[in-house]
Formats: structure tokens, sequence, C-alpha cells
């Protein structure tokens, strides 16, 4: 059954949100979702070049009011 998680990193700064993403990804299956929300600004770069280089895919973001909202699939 395809899991959906939710990981709140508001608070955390580089390099914790990519650790905690890269240590939950290890933990689920593939295809998968993880709704990832953040405070940190450089999760705008960190987490679509992980993604591509881990080869996990982002399905969408958002930026709004502050607030960094990434889905991620585990996987192509």
């Amino acid at each position: 059954m395809k899991k959906n998680i939710k990981l709140n990193l508001i608070g955390l700064r580089c390099p914790e949100p990519i650790m905690i993403i890269r240590k939950t990804l290890r933990t689920i299956n593939i295809d998968d979702n993880i709704l990832i929300i953040s405070d940190d600004p450089t999760t705008k770069r960190d987490i679509p070049n992980f993604c591509y280089f881990m080869e996990h895919t982002l399905l969408k973001y958002e930026i709004k009011n502050k607030l960094y909202t990434y889905l991620l699939k585990k996987g192509l």
C-alpha cells in the first residue's frame, strides 16, 4: 500500500532538512510520497538538486508566506 508521509522541518537549517529527508526515504517504499514543509530558503535549491542526483521525483513545490512546501515521490 502506498504511503504518504508528512515532514515538518520548520526551524531546521541546512543541512538538517536534507539529512532528515534522506533518512526518511530509506525507510519507505518506491512510489511512496513525502510532503515536506520548511522555512529554510536554501531548500529551494537543495531539494530539487537532491531529487535529481538521488533519482527521486519532485512532484510539486510551492512557496507561500515564507513557507516552502514540496511533494516528493521516492524513485523516478
